[in-house]
């Protein structure tokens, strides 16, 4: 029911305020709050008092739309047409809100229409209840597989079940985060560590400087940084055996005279 809005309106003159009062999809919709306010059964509708309230209720409301104002004024003359008919009875002796056949008929589609109308608003109203607590609702999203029926399980077999799952435990590999390494240590960098190792102490194990996780990158760069101290006079290097613990002591030299130092140009990685 996206009928267009009939809101009741007053306006004040003065100030330019305008002030909403009710708001009725239709002329149904407002008889079905008069019944409502009055308790009033929908299957016996007193003429006289919901046409008074109704006519009430229209003399307070200034409509903006022409095409709903004009389905209010029908309604209105149809429930002043059975009106008369109620002050002009046909039999005076007849009991009170009788109607001839022409108007029983008419009150008669009007109760039903209010009914009808009633009932779809209710369903209406428990529907949007619904909706209302299914979007509190977040449901598991359905699987992409095919129905059972449509696999063809005979034709299975153990490989090519091995095959599929090689290509699940694949694409997971695929899927783990990516390790980045930083940047390891430059040879200068690694013989300016040892250096200041060594002023603290005389000798000191390789494996202690090159690193307890033994990463072969920083094996390599201590080993070629020990190997240009040693070519450089700064420190001295000693095995006791085959593939045995590297000592790394100071040099008896630079205690007395300042070692030397690479020559310009010179790389200390040759």
């Amino acid at each position: 029911m996206s009928a267009p809005d009939t809101a009741a309106q007053t306006t004040a003159a003065d100030s330019g305020l305008t002030v909403r009062v009710e708001s009725f999809v239709g002329p149904l919709d407002l008889l079905l709050h008069l019944c409502r306010t009055s308790e009033m059964d929908l299957s016996r509708l007193s003429l006289r008092t919901i046409t008074d309230q109704y006519l009430a209720h229209l003399e307070s409301v200034r409509f903006q739309d022409l095409e709903m104002a004009g389905s209010f004024m029908v309604m209105a003359a149809t429930l002043i047409y059975l009106k008369s008919k109620l002050l002009l009875p046909a039999n005076p002796d007849e009991p009170d809100e009788m109607l001839d056949e022409e108007g029983e008929l008419l009150k008669r589609e009007l109760e039903e229409r209010l009914r009808e109308y009633a009932r779809v608003k209710a369903l209406g109203a428990w529907l949007a209840e619904r909706e209302a607590e299914q979007t509190l609702i977040y449901g598991r999203t359905t699987a992409e597989l095919p129905p059972p029926e449509e696999i063809p399980l005979e034709d299975l077999s153990v490989h090519l079940l091995q095959r599929a799952l090689q290509r699940l435990i694949e694409d997971q590999r695929r899927r783990v985060p990516r390790q980045v390494e930083p940047n390891p240590l430059s040879v200068l960098e690694r013989m300016s560590e040892i250096l200041d190792l060594l002023r603290s102490t005389w000798s000191l194990l390789f494996s202690s400087v090159a690193g307890a996780e033994r990463v072969r990158a920083e094996w390599v760069v201590t080993l070629l940084a020990l190997l240009e101290l040693v070519r450089l006079g700064q420190a001295r290097a000693r095995q006791a055996e085959l593939f045995g613990e590297i000592v790394i002591e100071q040099h008896a030299v630079s205690v007395h005279e300042p070692a030397p130092h690479p020559e310009p140009g010179e790389s200390p990685n040759a």
